[in-house]
């Protein structure tokens, strides 16, 4: 379309754009194929699709939105070459999950490691900071679950599809508290202890007067038992 075609408030091209008004007719007929044989692509692709995402299936989820765009809504463009375009993407998928089922190294490559981010109530700085995960996206995962002090938590992991999977100490222990410092009223329940917890790894420890043992940090708060 040159310049001179566009005109303000030219309400047919708005609305309609080049094609003509008995496109839309075609426009739902072709949206109810391509959305039949989306719905049964992503059938195809498992159950796994409809929970949560690994990395190749938010990647196959994207792609293929990218596809159906063209069929549904352009003229020049045909149903049947969508369609063979989706089954593409469904044999890819179900090709990446055959070989991660055959080679280890491989699903490690394509989905992903889960990383220990916390290690007997201490946060574990370095793998936090590989996972490019925030301390305070961290406290806000272990709150959700109903905890509200590190030391409640024996191992958490972040695994390769992005969900945290934690595991419970099984008795009380002192820890970091995670109750945001705002909330002085939920705060005040939380029993405290004679430990003091590093701010910064959760570490606890008897001689504050020191920098943490565990990160170096110098900045101290009363550990509790929640």
């Amino acid at each position: 379309m040159e310049k001179k075609d566009i005109q303000f408030l030219d309400w047919k091209r708005i609305f309609f754009g080049e094609a003509p008004e008995e496109f839309l007719l075609e426009v739902l007929m072709r949206s109810a194929i391509v959305y039949l044989t989306l719905l049964i692509i992503v059938r195809l692709l498992g159950k796994r699709m409809s929970g949560q995402l690994t990395l190749t299936e938010t990647a196959v989820m994207v792609t293929l939105g990218a596809i159906i765009s063209a069929p549904m809504q352009d003229p020049q463009k045909g149903i049947l070459e969508g369609v063979l375009v989706l089954i593409v993407a469904l044999l890819f998928y179900r090709g990446f999950n055959l070989w991660g089922y055959k080679s280890s190294s491989f699903e490690k490559l394509s989905q992903g490691h889960s990383s220990m981010l916390i290690k007997d109530g201490v946060i574990e700085l370095k793998e936090l900071d590989a996972t490019k995960m925030t301390k305070q996206e961290l406290y806000a995962q272990l709150r959700r679950r109903n905890i509200y002090n590190l030391g409640a938590v024996k191992r958490a992991y972040l695994e390769g599809c992005g969900i945290m999977s934690i595991f419970r100490e099984e008795s009380s222990k002192p820890g970091l508290p995670l109750v945001p410092e705002k909330d002085q009223e939920l705060g005040s329940f939380l029993q405290k202890d004679h430990l003091m917890a590093c701010c910064n790894c959760g570490n606890t420890t008897i001689n504050h007067d020191s920098n943490c043992e565990n990160c170096g940090e110098k900045e101290w708060t009363e550990a509790v038992i929640a």
